[in-house]
């Protein structure tokens, strides 16, 4: 589609498949009739092409309709106006634990799979928030600095993994720290950051550096902890190609949610936990219940490519066209009934004047 039009409503694209259908029935139904009609009678061959043919325009004039209606229902849009759009919302930082213990599968498929699914179900919800993602686990990464371009961010996610750092570990203090230079604003009360992860720690520090975040900054941490915190689960060692599990001195390696240490931060920070663990949650009542609570900001507007509707060059036509079609059908009605009432007419005219010849005979 050429990029100087845009469809408001694509979905409407299939309402044309059937009124084409239906052009093609309706013709090969007219040519059947006409056929039958030539075939039935020679002498009112010439009056049935006639009702042929109105109903062939009746035909064309309601499957043009349908059709200009259907593109109307399309909303096509052309001619671009730039214009200035205000933008409100809070900025919100993802930090995402991609260390090996995400890849552990107590949660399906793993950890790190159905973090990712909460982060784009929750963004699922916003609207006008600025959002940034922080990948960490023995050091920290941001991956994608503070937008609202939504799809570029669905994107970079996706891609994310243990392959994205070179250390491995988890340090969530230093990953706390580090996200906090990814802010955009210099006004605080509207900065959240959403922890991801299992709550392993390698003595980071990570709750004194959350509070003091708060206390200087005003940024709201919200903890989403994953995995079991009572049996936990082994770590797959990607790395081997029998599928065995991580080994640290020749043992498995379990791996069990830290709660209380992400409950912490949140209380500290005035913020939440959501202990997710194995479960399914519902990250539009998360969204909505605790992060969309922030303060929110104006931020600077956005210039934006707006559209002008043009349904209205369809619809019209349609209405028209339409209001033809009941015409010839009215007119075509009126032509039935002065046959009719025409023949019996004509018949006794006939009889009139072939019964004239006789009476002058008997004169």
């Amino acid at each position: 589609m050429n990029p100087d039009v845009q469809m408001g409503h694509p979905a409407s694209l299939w309402l044309i498949v059937p009124v084409l259908a239906g052009f093609l029935i309706a013709g090969y139904a007219l040519d059947a009739r006409r056929r039958a009609a030539l075939q039935f009678s020679s002498r009112t061959g010439g009056q049935r092409r006639l009702v042929g043919r109105r109903h062939l325009w009746s035909g064309l004039l309601v499957g043009t309709a349908l059709i200009c209606l259907a593109l109307a229902m399309l909303d096509i849009r052309w001619g671009k106006t730039r214009r200035e759009v205000p933008q409100k919302g809070i900025e919100v930082m993802f930090l995402l634990d991609v260390s090996r213990s995400m890849l552990a599968e107590d949660a399906t498929p793993n950890r790190l799979e159905r973090a990712k699914q909460q982060i784009l179900d929750m963004i699922a919800e916003m609207a006008g928030d600025r959002i940034g993602l922080v990948a960490f686990a023995g050091d920290t990464r941001q991956v994608v600095p503070m937008t609202t371009h939504y799809d570029d961010f669905r994107d970079s996610l996706k891609s994310v993994g243990p392959h994205t750092l070179k250390r491995g570990g988890s340090k969530l203090g230093q990953a706390i720290e580090s996200a906090a230079s990814g802010f955009i604003s210099i006004d605080n009360d509207h900065k959240a950051m959403v922890i991801l992860t299992d709550g392993e720690d390698q003595e980071s520090d990570p709750v004194t550096i959350a509070k003091q975040l708060h206390e200087e900054n005003g940024v709201r941490i919200f903890t989403i902890g994953l995995g079991d915190f009572e049996k936990g689960a082994r770590i797959p060692d990607q790395q081997d190609k029998f599928n065995q599990f991580v080994q640290h001195e020749g043992q498995q390696v379990w791996s069990k949610l830290n709660g209380s240490i992400l409950k912490e931060i949140a209380t500290e920070t005035d913020g939440a936990y959501i202990p997710a663990e194995t479960k399914q949650v519902n990250m539009a009542d998360v969204y909505h219940q605790y992060v969309a609570n922030v303060p929110q900001t104006e931020f600077k507007s956005a210039t934006i490519d707006a559209y002008t509707p043009r349904f209205q060059w369809f619809a019209i036509p349609a209405l028209i066209l339409l209001m033809l079609e009941i015409w010839v059908s009215t007119a075509k009605a009126k032509h039935h009934k002065d046959t009719r009432v025409n023949l019996p007419q004509n018949s006794r005219e006939h009889h009139s004047s072939t019964d004239q010849p006789s009476g002058t005979h008997a004169a």
